[in-house]
């Protein structure tokens, strides 16, 4: 019982130090991607992208947008 506790805390304290070093070391934050959610509402806008790729950017060139 404890033994697994043991493995346990040391697996997460690895994914928290590996979080913690990706950090410190400046790396891009994980972040979303333009579907997922977003999708699912039936908007298909995505409102977090800053740039949206080819097939979005040409269908909001067609509508007008961007």
């Amino acid at each position: 019982m404890v033994s697994m506790f043991l493995v346990t805390f040391g697996i997460m304290a690895l994914a928290i130090a590996g979080m913690a070093i990706g950090v410190i070391f400046g790396r891009t934050p994980i972040a979303g991607s333009c579907g997922g959610l977003n999708a699912v509402n039936g908007s298909g806008a995505c409102q977090s992208c800053s740039r949206p790729c080819s097939s979005k950017r040409a269908a909001a060139m067609a509508k007008g947008g961007f």
